[in-house]
């Protein structure tokens, strides 16, 4: 049985307080976890240099990766797809974070192979979704012949006191219920 503290996640964020904020919900959660503060040191952590495939001959065990979408130099985005390129890191998790809700950049993430997108300021709340998605990684690497990725359709806004969020999914569950009550095409 895998322990929430045997899950390593890595945090990428330009701004240090951001940084400090997820690593520390991430560490309340009983995450392990490695924070940087840009795409290439990211890069550069994982062993994913100058388009090289694992520079280190060292594997570092990341289980999920949670990065700012806007960042000088490498955008969140860049590095969700330069992950996702990656014949050994395109199985990780990756959930993209940002202070905007730009819908079309939610859904350019989200098609691109982003797990999740999180509006900024991160809270437990959020932290509390990514669990699935480090049990999803966990099951690939142990049944990984088959692996489909399961792509979202459709928004769903979900209403927090503070702030909306936009987020794919195929239904909404209105009544929660456990069962569609409105499709969105």
């Amino acid at each position: 049985m895998v322990t929430d503290s045997q899950f390593h996640v890595l945090a990428v964020d330009d701004s240090i307080i951001d940084r400090k904020l997820i690593e520390r919900l991430l560490k309340t959660s009983s995450y392990q976890v490695t924070a940087v503060d840009s795409g290439n040191k990211a890069l550069e952590f994982l062993g994913l240099l100058n388009e090289d495939e694992q520079t280190n001959s060292q594997v570092i065990q990341v289980n999920l990766i949670i990065t700012d979408y806007c960042m000088p130099g490498m955008t969140g985005y860049d590095l969700l797809r330069k992950i996702k390129e990656s014949a050994s890191l395109k199985d990780i998790p990756v959930v993209i974070m940002s202070s905007e809700n730009i819908p079309s950049r939610i859904n350019r993430c989200l098609e691109e192979g982003a797990e999740e997108f999180f509006l900024k300021p991160v809270q437990l709340a959020d932290v509390n979704k990514l669990k699935p998605h480090l049990m999803k990684g966990i099951s690939k690497e142990i049944n990984e012949p088959n692996n489909i990725n399961n792509k979202r359709k459709g928004l769903e806004e979900i209403d927090s006191a503070d702030r909306t969020r936009t987020r794919l999914n195929d239904t909404i569950d209105i009544n929660n219920d456990g069962l569609p009550d409105l499709e969105i095409v």
